[in-house]
């Protein structure tokens, strides 16, 4: 560390606590040198040439020189593979037992001394070197995985390792998480390491706070998921492909994951995105809906500071009109930044502030961090050292607490992968929900320990539970914040089981979707964050993860009136949507912007409030189907190449698309449709795709469309749901599902399904149920004719 970093971290963190980071930084970098140790000399190995095989249910198992392969087709589909013994579980991924082997599909001899697994919806070739093809029924090559390749220390220890992946020419890559560029992958070198960026981050900065090793890729022949089962430290370098031309030869598209450790293991999905998608989440778990309230317009901001100011921001809601849901505090209404504890001199009566803004509709949610301060007296610390034999929190190698500084100073941090600190921990969110909180939402946990050089988290050496197992912060890492989330959520449950939990957490990883969502974490302010916040929202949908949403106004700086309003017009149709900002970025309030901003902010707000009935009925589909609210352009169409590469639009559900203003003085912009007729939902003039129209998108609004024959549920002027049906084109139907809101409880909706097609010029709408179909039960209003 040079002295400018020392200037910088003293800058940032102020004085006593900078240099307590800079003590932190340089005993993690003693503790990891201490008991990680250095790699030294390596032999490098492959899997050698095929030496025989073993039939199983579903696949079986393919022996090679140097390593062994397990492979298995499971009942929907799915595709398992396992090198060197791994198996499916543990996993935290999964959310239950992997499914059952596939009956009718095994292992049976291929050509040129290879094995192959048939099945009714996939094929799998293993070549006689170790390579393995996903192919569709049909034969076509959708996925080449070339021979694996390991490093392992001649001494012992974890062995590295190299996985190259071919795909056609066409094809396009999506996922990884959470990524600022995108949500279509470009070239480049993408890290899997959960990371705070130290600063509000832009598109062009990786990686952020959640990644994945998830992939979506999409081509002519079909669309596949690709998820390495494996949490360690690791790199994707992606290269999309070129095709040939005239008599010139493809190159294809290629993928190449380097993980420092830990399982070379993977699961492969295939079949038209919805098909992906519902197969994904069958595996890693059905994402779990928000309470109702929890889709309506949302306000945070660092440095609220007292109960005098929330309620001046709630007042200013309710003198103009707008509509709000939920307040969220964030750390400035702790008791010197320590987590479950009240500023009681700024928040005298915090329930009673809860209550009295409950009784006008808005709830309260909290920031929770997951480092608790090292001190004794606090509760929090006291009570996690009493938790089994060695307590709560992360330790190293030679038993100490694991420290570093985060706000409330030098802090511990609980050991989420240890079932028994996630049962205490989940407990003291009581704390919480006596204080009024309706939520929570889940900072820096990464986990965070700040630091002016290396990486801003706790040592690699770290020893963690793991289940049981045992293992290090190598492995910990990236699950951490899932296994904080899990903690949270299943206290909740537990504290209140008759009221779904409302959780959304910065960090988190496969598999999160279980337990809330999450939102973009300190997006910058300028054009560039904006467009971030639609690639972020967008590419974790395709990883399963549907409720997400940025800063809308960003974290950092000032916003312009005419950047605010269009991020708050994205954000109205995203599913979390809240305004957020830091303490020293200004206010975020839509009246702090000028009256015109005002209007047309009250315009988007009225607009999402509207919708509700149908970001209720996404959410619960999501559920059901894992198909995110917000999908990308080419959803239904992923042969299409040119929605493969549209990035500045989307659908929300199947009925509706949404082009927002990403540029700065744009008053006109090119929308991109996807087959089929489209209506503006303003002008309900028609137009038809597939194909590109130029669109009016002035301050007051938008482009939106809606999908001719949808069925939409909304709420209508009166306050009551009704069904908009959009008119469908001659000779054809449409249609819709719709779910009534279940309220705040823990119970199943049911899933209304419902027709529209054009009858001797009149449209008729219809709900079908097992009996045949019967007239809606809501009021329906006809548009588009």
């Amino acid at each position: 560390m040079d002295g400018r970093e020392l200037v910088r971290s003293i800058k940032l963190f102020g004085s006593v606590r900078g240099m307590r980071a800079v003590r932190s930084a340089w005993r993690q970098r003693r503790t990891d040198a201490r008991e990680l140790a250095p790699r030294g000399p390596e032999r490098a190995r492959v899997p050698g040439p095929v030496m025989g095989a073993e039939p199983l249910p579903g696949g079986g198992t393919v022996r090679f020189a140097r390593a062994e392969l397990h492979v298995c087709v499971m009942v929907g589909g799915a595709v398992f593979w396992g090198w060197d013994g791994a198996e499916p579980l543990p996993s935290y991924a999964l959310a239950d037992e992997p499914p059952e082997p596939d009956p009718r599909a095994g292992l049976e001899p291929d050509t040129d001394g290879g094995w192959r697994v048939v099945s009714e919806r996939v094929m799998v070739a293993v070549s006689r070197n170790g390579g393995i093809e996903v192919r569709t029924p049909g034969g076509v090559v959708l996925r080449r995985e070339l021979p694996p390749r390991w490093w392992e220390p001649v001494a012992g220890g974890t062995a590295r390792w190299v996985q190259r992946t071919e795909v056609s020419a066409d094809a396009r890559f999506f996922g990884l998480g959470g990524r600022g560029s995108g949500p279509r992958l470009r070239d480049g070198a993408y890290r899997l390491w959960n990371t705070d960026p130290g600063s509000a981050f832009g598109p062009g900065d990786d990686p952020l706070y959640v990644t994945m090793p998830v992939q979506l890729v999409v081509a002519d022949a079909g669309t596949h998921l690709a998820f390495h089962d494996n949490s360690w430290d690791g790199r994707v370098i992606l290269r999309e492909g070129e095709e040939g031309a005239g008599s010139g030869h493809d190159r294809p598209g290629t993928s190449e994951l380097r993980m420092d450790g830990g399982p070379l293991r993977c699961w492969v999905v295939t079949g038209t995105p919805a098909r992906v998608l519902h197969s994904w989440t069958a595996l890693s778990g059905a994402p779990v809906p928000p309470p109702s309230w929890a889709l309506g317009p949302q306000h945070a901001r660092w440095g609220f500071g007292s109960a005098r100011e929330v309620r001046r921001v709630v007042a200013g809601y309710r003198e103009r009109g707008l509509p709000l849901s939920a307040l969220h505090l964030d750390i400035d209404h702790y008791d010197a930044h320590q987590v479950f504890t009240v500023d009681r001199e700024h928040f005298p009566d915090l329930p009673g502030l809860a209550e009295e803004l409950r009784a006008e509709g808005v709830r309260l949610v909290s920031i929770v961090d997951p480092a608790v301060k090292a001190e004794h007296g606090n509760e929090a610390y006291e009570s996690g050292r009493a938790v089994g034999p060695a307590g709560a929190f992360v330790r190293d190698g030679r038993g100490h607490e694991v420290r570093g500084v985060v706000w409330p100073g030098e802090c511990v941090y609980p050991d989420f992968t240890d079932p028994a600190v996630r049962d205490w921990w989940g407990g003291l969110y009581g704390e919480r929900l006596a204080q009024g909180f309706a939520g929570v939402w889940h900072d820096m946990n990464e986990p965070v320990s700040f630091a002016p050089f290396g990486d801003k988290t706790l040592p690699r050496s770290a020893r963690h539970q793991l289940e049981g197992r045992g293992g290090d912060h190598r492995e910990a890492h990236n699950v951490y914040g899932l296994t904080m989330a899990r903690a949270g959520y299943e206290g909740l449950r537990r504290l209140r089981p008759d009221e779904r939990p409302f959780l959304f957490s910065r960090s988190g990883w496969a598999g999160m979707q279980r337990y809330g969502g999450t939102w973009s974490g300190d997006v910058a302010t300028g054009w560039p964050g904006l467009r971030a916040s639609l690639s972020l929202v967008l590419g974790l949908g395709l990883c399963g993860v549907p409720y997400s949403g940025p800063d809308v106004g960003g974290f950092d700086g000032s916003p312009s009136p005419e950047l605010y309003l269009r991020w708050f017009q994205l954000g109205a149709y995203l599913p979390l949507f809240r305004t957020h900002a830091a303490i020293d970025a200004g206010r975020r309030e839509p009246w702090e912007f000028g009256p015109e901003v005002l209007e047309h902010a009250r315009a988007a707000l009225g607009e999402r409030e509207r919708l509700r009935p149908y970001f209720v009925t996404l959410a619960q589909l999501a559920r059901l189907t894992g198909a995110p609210y917000v999908r990308p352009v080419w959803w239904g169409a992923p042969e299409d190449r040119a929605l493969r590469d549209c990035e500045d639009e989307f659908l929300l559900g199947d009925a509706l698309l949404v082009a927002p203003v990403l540029e700065r003085g744009t008053d006109r912009r090119a929308v991109r449709l996807p087959r089929g007729r489209w209506y503006d939902t303003v002008t309900e003039k028609a137009y038809e795709g597939p194909g590109q129209v130029l669109l009016d998108a002035p301050r007051s609004r938008i482009p939106v469309l809606a999908r001719a024959g949808a069925v939409i549920p909304v709420r209508g002027e009166d306050g009551r749901p009704e069904l908009e049906v959009w008119a469908p084109a001659a000779g054809r139907s449409g249609g819709g599902l719709v779910v009534r809101d279940p309220g705040d409880g823990p119970g199943e909706a049911e899933v209304e399904r419902y027709t529209s097609r054009l009858v001797n010029g009149e449209v008729r709408v219809a709900r079908v149920t097992d009996g045949g179909t019967v007239e809606p039960e809501w009021a329906v209003r006809v548009r588009g004719r």
